[in-house]
């Protein structure tokens, strides 16, 4: 096996540290743009709303966060 090296530097983003590529890797500006502010949401339902959550979820093949978002953007856009 040979010996390598490995670099590792601060994201010019968000300060973390990560691994440095002398090729490739990620570049400014790219990758999907963001739709908003991520937030994380601790969320208390009973099992019986968790299960048609999913159902519809399921149903209209989009992920939790996606279906929440849109029940909450509808809800703004009606009142």
């Amino acid at each position: 096996m040979e010996d390598k090296q490995i670099k590792i530097g601060l994201s010019k983003k968000d300060g973390q540290l990560g691994f440095v590529f002398t090729r490739g890797g990620p570049r400014e500006g790219a990758g999907r743009k963001g739709i908003g502010v991520t937030k994380k949401v601790s969320l208390t339902l009973t099992e019986d709303l968790w299960e048609e959550v999913d159902r519809e979820c399921k149903d209209l093949e989009i992920s939790r966060s996606a279906f929440l978002r849109n029940l909450i953007e509808s809800y703004y856009e009606a009142n």
